[in-house]
Protein backbone atom coordinates (compact mmCIF):
# COMPACT_ATOMS: atom_id res chain seq x y z
CA UNK A 1 0.00 0.00 0.00
CA UNK A 2 3.00 2.35 0.81
CA UNK A 3 4.25 1.83 -2.74
CA UNK A 4 1.18 2.32 -4.26
CA UNK A 5 0.81 5.76 -2.66
CA UNK A 6 4.30 6.67 -3.34
CA UNK A 7 3.44 5.98 -6.78
CA UNK A 8 0.81 7.72 -6.80
CA UNK A 9 2.41 11.08 -5.52
CA UNK A 10 5.34 10.51 -7.88
CA UNK A 11 2.93 10.60 -10.74
CA UNK A 12 1.16 13.35 -9.44
CA UNK A 13 4.17 15.62 -8.84
CA UNK A 14 5.26 14.69 -12.31
CA UNK A 15 1.52 15.99 -14.17
CA UNK A 16 1.40 18.48 -12.34
CA UNK A 17 5.33 19.77 -13.34
CA UNK A 18 4.76 19.01 -17.24
CA UNK A 19 1.48 20.90 -16.93
CA UNK A 20 3.31 24.15 -15.39
CA UNK A 21 6.34 23.35 -17.85
CA UNK A 22 3.74 23.68 -20.95
CA UNK A 23 0.78 25.71 -20.84
CA UNK A 24 -0.13 25.67 -24.12
CA UNK A 25 -0.14 22.11 -24.75
CA UNK A 26 -2.26 21.71 -21.44
CA UNK A 27 -4.57 24.15 -22.59
CA UNK A 28 -4.97 22.83 -25.66
CA UNK A 29 -5.66 19.43 -24.62
CA UNK A 30 -8.33 20.24 -22.07
CA UNK A 31 -9.62 22.37 -24.53
CA UNK A 32 -10.36 19.03 -26.98
CA UNK A 33 -11.63 17.41 -24.00
CA UNK A 34 -14.51 19.66 -23.60
CA UNK A 35 -14.92 19.91 -27.30
CA UNK A 36 -15.36 16.36 -27.36
CA UNK A 37 -17.73 15.93 -24.53
CA UNK A 38 -19.98 19.26 -26.00
CA UNK A 39 -20.15 17.70 -29.41
CA UNK A 40 -20.56 14.30 -28.07
CA UNK A 41 -23.78 15.67 -26.05
CA UNK A 42 -25.08 17.48 -28.84
CA UNK A 43 -24.79 15.22 -30.64
CA UNK A 44 -26.97 12.68 -28.80
CA UNK A 45 -29.25 15.12 -28.15
CA UNK A 46 -29.70 15.78 -31.82
CA UNK A 47 -30.45 12.33 -32.25
CA UNK A 48 -33.01 12.27 -30.07
CA UNK A 49 -34.72 15.43 -31.36
CA UNK A 50 -34.38 13.31 -34.79
CA UNK A 51 -36.45 10.45 -33.13
CA UNK A 52 -39.37 12.81 -31.52
CA UNK A 53 -39.64 14.14 -34.43
CA UNK A 54 -39.96 11.13 -36.46
CA UNK A 55 -42.38 9.37 -33.97
CA UNK A 56 -44.54 12.31 -34.71
CA UNK A 57 -44.73 12.29 -38.04
CA UNK A 58 -44.83 8.51 -38.02
CA UNK A 59 -48.13 8.58 -35.33
CA UNK A 60 -50.53 9.98 -38.26
CA UNK A 61 -51.07 6.86 -39.33
CA UNK A 62 -50.98 5.46 -35.71
CA UNK A 63 -48.47 3.45 -34.24
CA UNK A 64 -50.74 0.57 -33.28
CA UNK A 65 -52.64 0.34 -36.65
CA UNK A 66 -52.07 -2.40 -38.95
CA UNK A 67 -52.66 -1.45 -42.90
CA UNK A 68 -53.70 -3.76 -45.64
CA UNK A 69 -53.74 -3.35 -48.95
CA UNK A 70 -53.52 -4.93 -52.35
CA UNK A 71 -51.30 -2.81 -53.25
CA UNK A 72 -48.22 -1.14 -52.41
CA UNK A 73 -48.78 2.94 -50.72
CA UNK A 74 -46.20 4.22 -53.76
CA UNK A 75 -45.64 3.26 -57.43
CA UNK A 76 -43.65 0.48 -57.77
CA UNK A 77 -41.13 -1.17 -61.27
CA UNK A 78 -42.83 -4.67 -60.04
CA UNK A 79 -46.38 -3.81 -60.47
CA UNK A 80 -47.39 -7.10 -61.89
CA UNK A 81 -46.34 -9.06 -59.06
CA UNK A 82 -49.55 -6.99 -56.67
CA UNK A 83 -51.82 -7.19 -59.95
CA UNK A 84 -53.17 -10.81 -59.23
CA UNK A 85 -53.23 -10.32 -55.93
CA UNK A 86 -57.21 -11.21 -54.47
CA UNK A 87 -59.31 -7.53 -54.01
CA UNK A 88 -59.58 -6.94 -50.28
CA UNK A 89 -63.37 -6.28 -49.82
CA UNK A 90 -65.09 -3.79 -47.18
CA UNK A 91 -67.47 -7.04 -46.21
CA UNK A 92 -64.56 -9.24 -45.03
CA UNK A 93 -64.56 -6.10 -42.22
CA UNK A 94 -67.98 -8.05 -40.65
CA UNK A 95 -66.36 -11.29 -40.60
CA UNK A 96 -62.76 -10.28 -39.38
CA UNK A 97 -64.64 -8.37 -36.12
CA UNK A 98 -66.55 -11.33 -35.02
CA UNK A 99 -63.29 -13.32 -34.87
CA UNK A 100 -61.81 -9.92 -32.99
CA UNK A 101 -64.82 -10.38 -30.80
CA UNK A 102 -64.52 -14.37 -29.75
CA UNK A 103 -60.53 -13.93 -28.92
CA UNK A 104 -60.42 -13.06 -25.64
CA UNK A 105 -56.82 -12.40 -25.96
CA UNK A 106 -56.07 -10.77 -29.04
CA UNK A 107 -53.86 -7.58 -29.33
CA UNK A 108 -56.36 -6.43 -32.09
CA UNK A 109 -59.34 -4.14 -31.79
CA UNK A 110 -60.95 -4.20 -34.32
CA UNK A 111 -61.24 -4.28 -38.35
CA UNK A 112 -62.15 -0.79 -39.85
CA UNK A 113 -62.61 -1.15 -44.17
CA UNK A 114 -61.87 1.93 -45.70
CA UNK A 115 -62.11 2.43 -49.42
CA UNK A 116 -60.05 5.21 -51.57
CA UNK A 117 -59.71 6.51 -54.90
CA UNK A 118 -58.41 9.60 -56.91
CA UNK A 119 -60.78 11.81 -58.65
CA UNK A 120 -60.92 15.28 -59.85
CA UNK A 121 -63.23 17.82 -57.85
CA UNK A 122 -65.64 20.95 -59.44
CA UNK A 123 -67.07 22.93 -58.58
CA UNK A 124 -68.01 25.93 -60.11
CA UNK A 125 -65.57 27.19 -62.63
CA UNK A 126 -62.76 25.73 -60.32
CA UNK A 127 -61.59 22.07 -60.50
CA UNK A 128 -58.75 20.29 -58.73
CA UNK A 129 -57.46 16.79 -60.07
CA UNK A 130 -56.29 13.64 -58.19
CA UNK A 131 -57.94 14.53 -54.40
CA UNK A 132 -57.69 11.32 -52.52
CA UNK A 133 -61.50 10.53 -51.25
CA UNK A 134 -62.40 8.03 -48.73
CA UNK A 135 -65.10 6.02 -47.82
CA UNK A 136 -65.65 4.24 -44.83
CA UNK A 137 -67.61 3.81 -41.33
CA UNK A 138 -68.15 5.22 -37.91
CA UNK A 139 -65.54 3.38 -36.33
CA UNK A 140 -62.53 4.92 -38.25
CA UNK A 141 -61.78 7.00 -35.54
CA UNK A 142 -61.22 4.68 -33.09
CA UNK A 143 -57.59 3.48 -35.52
CA UNK A 144 -57.63 7.38 -36.43
CA UNK A 145 -55.22 10.07 -35.01
CA UNK A 146 -57.35 12.70 -36.80
CA UNK A 147 -58.81 15.82 -34.64
CA UNK A 148 -61.37 18.15 -36.08
CA UNK A 149 -61.33 22.08 -35.70
CA UNK A 150 -64.87 21.98 -36.74
CA UNK A 151 -68.11 19.92 -37.05
CA UNK A 152 -68.07 15.87 -36.54
CA UNK A 153 -67.51 12.63 -37.84
CA UNK A 154 -70.57 10.65 -38.42
CA UNK A 155 -72.59 8.08 -36.03
CA UNK A 156 -72.69 4.48 -36.21
CA UNK A 157 -76.21 5.15 -37.23
CA UNK A 158 -75.53 7.10 -39.94
CA UNK A 159 -72.91 4.71 -41.08
CA UNK A 160 -75.35 2.01 -41.11
CA UNK A 161 -77.49 4.67 -43.10
CA UNK A 162 -75.21 4.90 -45.99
Amino acid sequence: MKRFLYELSESWKIAVAQMRSNKTRSTLTALGVVIGIVAVTLMGTAIGGIQVGFDKSMAIFGDDVLYVSQWPWKRVDDWWNYRDRKKIKTEYAEPINRIIAATPNSNLVIAVPTSSLLRSVKNGQSEVSNVLIRGTVSDYLITSTFDFKEGRFFNDVESRGG
